[in-house]
């Protein structure tokens, strides 16, 4: 009888995606209130919590929802685009210092071919009303024509899960992505699920959208990761799921299976909150700090409004016995309105309706204030200045001095924005086999096109074992820096001004050029640095002007005794080609070509 080969189980099958599909369901439990309170900020945002203060059926009393807590979020959206980040990539090793200025050059173009403005921008806007932003840098085999690269996309709080109690999403045991999509597109992608899809062990939480939304016929996609000891290594894996179905795991991929998904070991996610809260990677935002003084605002501009409409509508006491009939009175069409009888007082008497007292207007203006302050969206803020002032220095030191909470959210953002750069570098080196190239800014302003692979982030030969003799690999690391790109009309105005002001101080001179070092030294701006390097410049042109002109002083004073002692007897002439001059010219003439190139830069 001959043997029967009985091939192994995967290590991921059905009986594994029915266990990932119960941790995820508990991990749903878990942050069911988090889903509640984002559906219920999104109303908030989008102007329809008016069904949340309802006071109830057949009230017809006014019932506004104004917009400070919409102008709030926009306010502080505009100050986070106004300072939108740009990477500067340093290296750790000065052998390293080539491939980081090539990294810096590289990085913003990576960035800019994912997109990443629009994702940073629609992030901001989760991150104020939700507290928190989640950035998700993965690898899509299916761009750039199949040769694949790097993808940045904004995950919803809603589609995302973790391990309940955690407070850094890296701790969490398992972490699941879900996606709700079409069962035609599913399939249209993973032929195998034709005839397979059922109903889904697990429901996503939905906000309440204007369209009609039906989900009768989708299904849930579950990206499950989570993390396996290996040889004192954490191995990232990563695997599909469709109820019991396993798309892909990168355990049963032999490509991965002893390498994991991604060679950084982490999960691809990386949340930026705005304030944080204990037991959870997720804050809270705007919305739950500004909702209590914006509902006092619409509830005391409802009974105000109130008001108004009965002063400005007014009614009357009419006698049942009246000779005038209520009919004519209220048919503003008739001119004349006939009265049987005699009409007084006793008969019509016109409703008084107290008028709103300056206390209710004293307590409406304290409920916008204190939202103004609670957020730090203060009126300077927004644009707005009083007390006469105008110039735009003036107008953006205030700005600066009320702008400290806008400045800790935008901090946070760095902080987010550095873990994802690191991210997206580990990405780089481990996917970037093929050279590929960049269009990269220039110093000079105009474009240069740059090569680039993973060869430059690989490991390299740093020394030899002297016990085994075998070399010894160090791998570069490298650090992000984050400034800010500063886009407001009026920062840029206040940097025009600066200049000037130097320039009129006399900065730019190079024969003050020590004294402007020293007061520049003391100083903190945008761009310091590179007026340091212009002042700098300025300096060493003017010691090679004055060597040079000390060199031609000197020739002309040589060539003129030379003149002056041909006449005399036994004299040997110090002209032009004599040895004297063509040493002061050797001399000269690399002073002459330094100049003329520093011409040609600057």
């Amino acid at each position: 009888m001959d043997d029967i080969t009985i091939q192994p189980r995967p290590p991921v099958g059905p009986e594994e995606a029915r266990r990932a599909q119960e941790i995820l369901k508990k991990y749903k439990a878990g942050k069911a209130a988090l889903e509640r309170r984002v559906v219920e900020d999104e109303k908030w945002y989008r102007l329809q919590h008016r069904q949340l203060l309802d006071r109830g059926r057949g009230d017809t009393r006014p019932a506004p929802t104004s917009a400070w807590l919409f102008h709030t979020i926009t306010n502080k959206h505009a100050d986070a685009m106004d300072n939108y980040p740009t990477p500067l990539v340093l290296p750790r090793e000065r052998s390293d210092e080539a491939d980081a200025r090539t990294l810096a050059a590289v990085l913003p173009v990576v960035l800019e071919q994912a997109d990443f403005e629009q994702v940073y921008s629609d992030n901001w806007w989760e991150k104020l009303k939700h507290g928190t932003a989640v950035y998700s840098p993965v690898w899509d085999n299916r761009l750039q024509n199949g040769l694949g690269d790097i993808a940045i996309r904004g995950v919803d709080l809603l589609n995302l899960f973790w391990e309940p109690g955690v407070r850094d999403i890296q701790d969490s045991a398992h972490v699941f992505r879900c996606e709700l999509l079409p069962n035609e597109a599913l399939c249209e992608r993973y032929p195998q699920l034709r005839g397979r899809l059922a109903g889904d062990s697990v429901s996503l939480t939905r906000y309440d959208y204007d369209d009609t939304v039906d989900t009768s016929d989708a299904s849930v996609l579950v990206e499950w990761y989570y993390k396996r000891r290996s040889g004192g290594r954490t191995l990232l894996h990563y695997a599909q799921l469709v109820g019991e179905e396993v798309l892909y795991a990168s355990e049963n991929d032999p490509a991965c299976r002893d390498r994991g998904w991604y060679d950084h070991g982490e999960y691809p996610f990386v949340f930026d909150t705005l304030y944080p809260m204990k037991g959870s990677p997720a804050g809270f935002g705007l919305v739950a700090v500004c909702k209590d003084p914006q509902t006092y605002i619409d509830r005391l501009s409802g009974n105000i409004l109130d008001n108004t409409g009965l002063a400005t509508n007014p009614r009357y006491f009419v006698q049942d016995n009246n000779a005038l009939h209520p009919e004519d009175l209220l048919d503003a069409s008739k001119r004349l309105i006939p009265v049987a009888g005699s009409l007084d007082q006793l008969h019509l008497r016109k409703l008084d309706v107290d008028p709103v007292d300056g206390n209710s207007i004293a307590v409406l203006q304290m409920k916008i204030d204190e939202m103004k302050e609670t957020s730090g969206n203060r009126d300077v803020s927004s644009g707005s200045a009083s007390g006469g002032v105008t110039a735009a220095s003036a107008i953006a030191a205030l700005q600066e001095a009320g702008n400290k909470g806008s400045r800790d959210m935008i901090s946070g953002a760095y902080r987010a924005y550095r873990r994802l750069g690191g991210l997206v570098l580990e990405l780089m080196r481990q996917f970037y086999t093929e050279e590929r190239y960049f269009r990269v800014t220039a110093p000079d302003g105009g474009a240069q096109y740059m090569a680039f692979s993973a060869g430059r982030l690989g490991a390299r030969v740093a020394g030899v074992d002297r016990t085994t003799g075998e070399p010894l690999f160090r791998r570069p690391v490298f650090d992000i820096r984050i400034s800010a790109q500063k886009r407001s009309a009026l920062s840029q105005e206040v940097e025009n001004q600066r200049a000037a002001q130097l320039y009129q101080m006399g900065f730019f001179d190079p024969d003050r050029a020590q004294e402007a070092l020293i007061a520049l030294d003391m100083m903190e701006f945008e761009g310091k640095d590179r007026v340091v390097e212009k002042v700098r410049q300025g300096k060493t042109l003017l010691s090679m002007l004055n060597s040079l002109g000390t060199q031609v002083e000197a020739l002309t004073a040589l060539a003129g005794t030379g003149e002056a002692a041909a006449g005399t007897p036994g004299s040997a002439p110090a002209g032009p080609g004599s040895p004297q001059v063509r040493a002061m010219t050797a001399n000269a003439v690399p002073y002459a070509q330094v100049l003329h190139e520093r011409g040609r830069e600057g």
